[in-house]
């Protein structure tokens, strides 16, 4: 099946974060949204149609997630595009993504213990560490030019603290786009199974990964000290729907999650859309592969436009995700005044890197019809020219 992704579909008045309150990020209603991380991309007709089944069915009711279609569903996909064995027994339903790295943060550490995390990194994993009374241990990440290259030494350095107790993963990285080879991950490992490192890895948008790189689970390299994190919610544009999963291949943390998630916090239902839509999403063949190529064309498209300008802003097209990082450091103007021209001459929303620490950069979502991301590059020229 053919998808239409230069289908446009107008989001206002949905309660849409991303639209109808552009306000509470910009500071105006009046802005073209490039800012949260979902898409303007209708689901694929088989979640529809799931979706539309279950509806018919007029009652709701507490729902079990521990059951063979939800499961299976999960380690097929792994097994399909990855290669990689997943087992049942490994899979927990999580209500976020964020709620489980919560989880795991106050499970193998204390308050006062430091997160290891490279920088720049999705802006929520601040208010995660920091609001558990943790301390955010930084790591810098190289440049675009130089694939994102990790600095060793400083690995290792953190690592071996005593009160290094964590290192927090996102892979394909937030908001860089770098995706993870095998083999950085296998030193990533070892480095932290030296130092006794616990890895948490949030694999979120493991599936938009551009060839010729490859999305490896952490979960293929080791299988001790280690968490996977991950939903279908980026993929396939369902977080209004609630739900996502871990991987966690040792029994005792799996129990220790169960804790958190039904004893602490009493989660043990989960929202029934979000299941049915896990499962339906998880059967598409065919879908993700469109959709990425999509995005890498729109990724194409921004490296074009700005290799053609004299702003001194530069853009490489990344190895995934469809969040375009784009890099002002040596633009003509501030991140202050850059921001204020894009908002109020530009009339266009793209975040400021300040929010992911480092105000040089600008964070740009086109996972969006082409006919959008033309208005806003019109916008970012338009706000640029005297």
């Amino acid at each position: 099946m053919q998808y239409d992704f230069d289908q446009v579909i107008d989001r206002h008045n949905t309660y849409s974060t991303q639209w109808d309150y552009a306000a509470d990020r910009f500071g105006k209603s009046d802005v073209l949204p490039f800012s949260i991380s979902d898409t303007d991309f209708a689901v694929p007709n088989n979640i529809q149609e799931s979706l539309m089944k279950r509806i018919e069915h007029p009652i709701y009711g507490y729902t079990r997630w521990n059951n063979p279609a939800y499961k299976s569903s999960i380690t097929n996909w792994f097994r399909d595009r990855d290669n990689s064995i997943i087992k049942d027994e490994w899979i927990s339903y999580s209500p976020s993504v964020v709620f489980s790295i919560a989880s795991f943060i106050r499970m193998k550490s204390k308050p006062g213990d430091s997160v290891a995390v490279f920088t720049p990194m999705y802006d929520a994993f601040y208010n995660v560490i920091i609001q558990n009374e943790r301390v955010l241990a930084p790591i810098s990440l190289g440049n675009a030019y130089d694939n994102y290259k990790i600095d060793w030494d400083t690995l290792i350095t953190v690592a071996a603290q005593e009160k290094t107790k964590i290192l927090l993963l996102t892979n394909p990285h937030n908001p860089t786009g770098k995706v993870f080879s095998h083999s950085e991950l296998e030193k990533l490992a070892d480095i932290c199974s030296t130092y006794h490192v616990f890895i948490i890895s949030d694999d979120i948008h493991r599936d938009i990964v551009f060839k010729p790189n490859k999305y490896v689970p952490i979960t293929d390299i080791v299988q001790q000290n280690v968490v996977l994190c991950c939903s279908c919610s980026k993929t396939f544009n369902t977080p209004g729907l609630i739900g996502s999963y871990i991987i966690e291949p040792e029994e005792h943390l799996l129990n220790d999650f169960f804790v958190e998630l039904k004893g602490k916090n009493a989660l043990s239902s989960v929202s029934i859309l979000g299941m049915e839509a896990q499962i339906a999403a998880y059967a598409n063949k065919d879908y993700v592969d469109q959709m990425v190529k999509y995005v890498y064309k729109n990724m194409l498209v921004i490296e074009d436009f700005f290799s053609k300008k004299s702003w001194n802003i530069n853009f490489v097209a990344p190895q995934g995700t469809y969040l375009a990082w784009i890099d002002t450091r040596r633009c003509n103007f501030d991140s202050a005044k850059l921001q204020y021209l894009l908002i109020n001459k530009g009339k266009v929303g793209i975040m400021s890197g300040k929010n992911y620490g480092n105000s040089g950069f600008l964070r740009m979502n086109v996972a969006c019809p082409l006919s959008k991301l033309k208005k806003g590059l019109q916008g970012i020229e338009r706000a640029l020219t005297d």
